[in-house]
């Protein structure tokens, strides 16, 4: 992914999130989202943020019931708001 702003963050790990809730509906969808969200969430976040988030995406997609937890916009919280990483907009 090319570099993307804060707002694109925040919108795209939304849409992510609400992805991974589907599976509230039709379970099925985590064996393909399960890596296909750690796939995302380290392109999105570089470095040891993105693995480390890609890693807790995985894990939470891929174990049933864990679907509520919200990686990405938890992780954008993290890299923005509790590091107060700078950005270009």
């Amino acid at each position: 992914m090319e570099t993307l702003s804060k707002k694109q963050l925040l919108i795209l790990g939304l849409v992510f999130d609400g992805v991974g809730m589907i599976s509230y509906i039709f379970p099925p969808i985590d064996l393909v989202w399960a890596p296909l969200s750690a796939y995302l969430m380290m392109k999105m976040y570089k470095g040891n943020v993105g693995r480390i988030g890609g890693l807790i995406s995985f894990v939470e997609e891929i174990l049933p019931g864990l679907d509520f937890f919200p990686s990405f916009s938890l992780t954008w919280l993290y890299v923005y708001v509790l590091k107060g990483k700078n950005k270009l907009e």
